[in-house]
């Protein structure tokens, strides 16, 4: 089948991008579903900093690729021997593939599924090879999924299921802000209600992991540098607010930091703010060789851990269903974050304003949610 998809075709181009137009609205074609994977159609994706990084050539990647990996639709079609999802069901997308069934995922403790990370690297999907075409020629899918696309071709361990009552937009950014932001507070840093938590970004992830912080009964506050994001976490959910700078002056430290920049320099914030037996955990993803100094003494003296969190640190399809409960119950008030809606013919736009730090998360609606009520 044929449908429209954003093509990233140019890698760093220059700014702004609402004129060098690195992103391309073409017309793709899709495989029908292979086995064990479905055809959704899209009804909302999140515009996130990992589609940034792409864009502006801190993560590589090759091109073209079809961009997007925080989603949320419906699922059309299913392919042979997919025994967890059905037709009609909405599913929210996971940026890497858990195939349950490598060396990684039957591992104890939590791991990087091997598969997954493989076909991730090469921009193809968990069972080999590429299903959207491009003037005939296969082009890359974006950490397996490519949710900027009127349809989406995906592999069952790429999606879970969702609450119908879960609206899409809130249900896209379950699949990666606050399944990234989350699980480092859930899962890597395990914090208990009464503990000191302060978030060093206010970006989407960091404010999810606000969000889920205040959930569970922390007391939390925004690091940022940006006063404007401060303010903005002050009226979504923390209960103080700080320049890095201020934080570290006056002496501040807490039971948990966790980092979501990906900035050497926010980690060593991170770091330095962290209390006595406390825990530093990172999530930001900082260009490939970026180091970071650590007083080795201290870490050992002080008994403090510094933990590395990617994915959440979990299993999406249990940590999903929990956050989906959270927000139903209406202790997770997801859609705080978002901040703008977008077209698809609009994306160089919206990365030019992520950026720039004009948004939190934006949304890409499509035609079809539009008509049928996610607005």
């Amino acid at each position: 089948m044929r449908a429209k998809a954003a093509v990233l075709g140019v890698i760093g181009s220059e700014r702004p991008w609402e004129q060098t137009r690195p992103i391309e609205i073409r017309e793709v074609d899709l495989e029908a579903p292979r086995t064990g994977e479905v055809l959704v159609r899209m009804e909302a994706a999140g515009v996130c900093h990992s589609d940034l990084s792409r864009v502006s050539g801190v993560r590589e990647c090759h091109v073209p690729m079809a961009l997007g990996h925080e989603g949320c639709g419906i699922v059309e079609q299913v392919g042979p021997d997919v025994t967890r999802i059905s037709v009609g069901d909405k599913v929210t997308m996971t940026f890497m593939p858990r195939c349950g069934e490598c060396a990684s995922c039957l591992a104890s403790g939590w791991r990087l599924c091997e598969r997954g990370l493989a076909a991730n690297a090469s921009g193809e999907m968990l069972t080999g090879g590429r299903r959207i075409t491009l003037d005939g020629a296969p082009i890359d899918h974006h950490g397996g999924v490519s949710a900027f696309a009127e349809y989406a071709v995906v592999d069952q361990h790429s999606v879970v299921v969702l609450p119908d009552a879960i609206p899409s937009d809130v249900g896209a950014l379950l699949g990666c802000a606050v399944l990234t932001g989350g699980g480092a507070v859930i899962n890597a840093a395990q914090v208990r209600a009464g503990q000191s938590v302060a978030i060093v970004g206010m970006g989407g992830v960091g404010l999810a992991a606000a969000l889920v912080a205040h959930a569970v009964g922390a007391h939390v506050t925004a690091i940022d540098t940006n006063p404007a994001k401060l303010a903005a976490a002050t009226d979504i959910v923390a209960d103080d607010a700080l320049l890095p700078d201020d934080a570290i002056k006056a002496g501040k430290s807490f039971d948990v930091v966790i980092e979501c920049v990906g900035h050497p320099a926010a980690l060593a914030s991170a770091v330095s703010l962290t209390g006595v037996g406390g825990k530093t955990v990172t999530v930001g993803l900082s260009r490939p060789g970026s180091t970071l100094t650590v007083d080795a003494l201290a870490l050992v003296t002080d008994a403090r851990s510094l933990i590395g969190s990617y994915m959440g640190s979990g299993v999406p399809s249990v940590d999903i269903q929990l956050y989906s409960e959270m927000y139903l119950e209406g202790r997770l008030p997801v859609e705080r974050l978002i901040t703008g809606s977008t077209r698809l013919e609009d994306l160089n736009i919206a990365m030019d304003r992520l950026q720039d730090g004009l948004e939190i998360r934006q949304i890409v609606r499509f035609a079809s949610s539009m008509a049928g009520g996610d607005q």
